[in-house]
């Protein structure tokens, strides 16, 4: 079977999520490390970061095993309190899904972040998979 390419922007790629080649442990953390930040466990199994946050849109990478045992980055996006306080968080959102939200409020941003999964995956840390 023929690798399709899936163009970010499209309804297809909204479809997509990033799945992780091993287990979470303290590598795989480092090595998710975007802008700065890094995961951390929120709960047993389930890691967050900000990715890009504003005072009308925000995005926050969630790492956990959302499909059977395969650790999946995704999105969810927070509700923040006082400015700083994150208090409540989404349900998942496909990685892809998130990207073409924040490529609809900053495409510079999207593309930033596209790259990050582009390098993970030429890094053999992780893999674009069609959600069926």
């Amino acid at each position: 079977m023929q690798e399709k390419e899936v163009t970010p922007g499209t309804e297809e790629f909204g479809k997509m999520v990033f799945k992780l080649n091993g287990d979470m442990n303290d590598d795989t953390k480092g090595a998710l490390a975007y802008n700065g930040n890094q995961l951390e466990e929120i709960q047993d199994g389930v890691f967050v970061m900000p990715v890009f946050v504003t005072d009308k849109f925000n995005l926050f990478l969630i790492v956990s095993k959302l499909i059977e045992n395969d650790w999946i980055v995704a999105f969810t996006q927070a509700t923040i309190e006082n400015e700083t306080e994150v208090t409540d968080l989404s349900d998942p959102i496909p990685t892809g899904k998130g990207l073409n939200m924040l490529g609809e409020q900053s495409a510079a941003d999207a593309n930033q972040l596209l790259k990050y999964f582009e390098t993970l995956a030429d890094s053999n840390r992780g893999e674009w998979r069609l959600i069926q």
